[in-house]
C-alpha cells in the first residue's frame, strides 16, 4: 500500500474511532507511519484528507450493500443478506457515526458523502421493496420509500442501540424484528 492510501486509510479508521476533532494530523501520521512532508504532499490539509477517507468509507458502504442487493434470490432475501450481513455493531456505522459529529455536519464538503450514501441507500432500498411490491412478494399497499427510510433507520439505530448497552444483541433483534414485519 502505497503512502496516500496508508494516509486514506488510518484516516478512516480514526474518523470511525475518534471523529473529526479527534483525528489530529499527528495522529494520522502516527498511525499511517507517513511523515508530514508526505500527508501535505497528497493532501492540501486535514479537510482534504478527510473528505478522501469519508468518500472512500461512502464508497465502501455502498458497495457492499450492493453486492448483498445483487445477488440471487427473493427480494426479502436480498433485504435479509443486507440487514444480517457480519457487521461490528459496537463500533457502529464508519459512515452512520459521521451524521453525529458536528464538524463533519457543518462542512457541506465533509457532509456531502454521508448525505449522498443515505439517498442512496434508502433509493436503492425502495427500488427493491417496489420490486417486490410488484412481483407480489410483498404487500400490494407498502410504501417503498417510507419502508426504505424505516429500514435504514432500523440499522442506524440498531447501531446505537447495541454501542449504548454494550450488546451487538439488540442490532439483531431490531433487524430481526424488521425483517418479520417485511415478511407479513
Amino acid at each position: 500500500m502505497d503512502t496516500r492510501e496508508r494516509l486514506i486509510e488510518s484516516t478512516r479508521e480514526l474518523l470511525w474511532e475518534r471523529g473529526y476533532v479527534g483525528t489530529s494530523p499527528k495522529a494520522i501520521q502516527e498511525r499511517s507511519g507517513a511523515g508530514q512532508g508526505s500527508m501535505y504532499h497528497h493532501f492540501h490539509g486535514k479537510p482534504d484528507l478527510a473528505l478522501a477517507a469519508i468518500s472512500r468509507s461512502a464508497e465502501d458502504m455502498r458497495s457492499r450493500a450492493e453486492a448483498d442487493f445483487t445477488r440471487p434470490g427473493t427480494v426479502v432475501e436480498r433485504i435479509s443478506t443486507y440487514l444480517r450481513r457480519e457487521r461490528d455493531a459496537l463500533k457502529g456505522c464508519p459512515v452512520g457515526r459521521l451524521t453525529q459529529d458536528p464538524d463533519v455536519m457543518a462542512d457541506p464538503r465533509l457532509r456531502r458523502p454521508v448525505e449522498e450514501t443515505f439517498a442512496w441507500l434508502t433509493g436503492r432500498l425502495a427500488e427493491l421493496l417496489a420490486e417486490g411490491r410488484a412481483n407480489g412478494e410483498l404487500d400490494a399497499g407498502i410504501d417503498p420509500a417510507a419502508t426504505a427510510a424505516a429500514l435504514t433507520a432500523v440499522v442506524q439505530g440498531g447501531y446505537v442501540l447495541a454501542r449504548a448497552t454494550g450488546s451487538a444483541n439488540v442490532f439483531t433483534q431490531a433487524t430481526d424484528s424488521a425483517l418479520a414485519l417485511l415478511r407479513r
